[in-house]
């Protein structure tokens, strides 16, 4: 008998994705009044949300090993 794999993979817009789209579209056809800058926020927050994150370990990991070294 054959082995048969399930893969599963998401190749979609995503939810934030379709957020920005759709904020965009508002924003151009002048449903909303928002600067560009919140209306793009669906892009660069999970950007800022990541490097965020990474600092904070970072930091973190930088003080246990100064602890542990001394």
């Amino acid at each position: 008998m054959a082995d048969r794999t399930v893969t599963a993979s998401s190749n979609g817009i995503g939810v934030l994705g379709l957020l920005g789209v759709l904020f965009v579209a508002l924003k151009l056809t002048g449903v909303i009044a928002w600067s560009w800058l919140w209306v793009l926020a669906p892009f660069w927050i999970p950007f800022v949300v990541f490097f965020g994150v990474l600092f904070i370990v970072g930091v973190i990991a930088t003080i246990a090993w100064l602890v542990e070294r001394k």
